[in-house]
């Protein structure tokens, strides 16, 4: 379809996930557990309704005659007829916030022209519970709702974002970072982490554990398109990853390149003893 928006089909499906996901939410039938997704977690009722909303506009998007490869934590992947135009989705990024009712989760979606993480031209994130939105096109800038998106200029690290999947684990390997900095946060959202660093509402985000590249693809460009930084917890480039279900690396981003190294100096104190 040559007048084709994935940016407008992008925000279709968020609208859908917010209104398909709102009973769920409301009355409590959220955390239902129904089985387990294509990633090997536990998929929750929330996580099924919400990637049926995505599904639905691919369907009709495929019917007008679009085609493209589908990547998703629940359902996996699925062809549509086009592997040249991946699109990644992460129905519910925060499914246990939604579980318990904390307004703090949302869709992740990406759309990339092959399988590395560099492909990502598009990222798209909402707020489910707020209905903010965010996205960021690759050389076209970041935005949320509209407005154009820049990160700190700020030196001092005053508020880190930290996701926690495993306590025992990531406490060792984050402690050194997490003393460095002024404020912590942990708020459950790997893709509002990343959102709140793009628009200067935090200085860096750790996720220590090796996530999934629908997680983070879709902020990965919007921190990158902001003026952030965004690499593993050595400091290598994420732009070699690749685009599917399986785990990948832990990720650090930081609103300059100089707050990325200080982040990144703490780091190596726990990993050089």
């Amino acid at each position: 379809m040559e007048n084709f928006s994935w940016l407008n089909a992008f925000r279709e499906m968020g609208a859908r996930v917010r209104r398909e996901t709102f009973e769920l939410v409301t009355r409590s039938g959220a955390g239902v557990p129904i089985g387990t997704g294509a990633s090997g977690d536990t998929t929750l009722a929330i996580d099924k309704r919400a990637e049926d909303a995505i599904i639905s506009v691919l369907e009709e998007a495929r019917v007008a005659g679009e085609e493209f490869y589908f990547i998703s934590e629940e359902l996996g992947e699925k062809d549509y007829g086009n592997k040249d135009a991946v699109v990644l989705a992460d129905p519910i990024d925060g499914s246990n916030n939604a579980k318990y009712g904390l307004p703090f989760y949302s869709t992740a979606l990406a759309l990339a022209t092959g399988r590395k993480l560099s492909d990502v031209v598009l990222g798209y994130i909402m707020n489910i519970a707020t209905g903010e939105e965010y996205w960021a096109m690759k050389g076209g800038g970041a935005y949320k709702d509209g407005m154009k998106l820049a990160t700190s200029r700020s030196e001092e690290l005053g508020m880190l974002n930290f996701e926690c999947s495993n306590p025992v684990r990531d406490l060792s390997v984050a402690s050194p970072l997490l003393m460095g900095a002024r404020k912590i946060r942990c708020l459950g959202s790997t893709a509002l982490d990343m959102a709140c660093l793009a628009s200067g509402s935090t200085d860096a985000v750790l996720i220590p554990s090796p996530s999934r590249s629908f997680d983070y693809a879709a902020g990965w460009l919007l921190v990158r398109e902001a003026g952030g930084v965004v690499t593993d917890t050595s400091g290598l480039p994420l732009d070699d990853t690749h685009l599917g279900v399986e785990r990948t690396r832990p990720v650090l981003a930081a609103s300059n390149a100089k707050l990325h190294e200080v982040a990144l100096n703490h780091l190596r104190v726990s990993v050089n003893g």
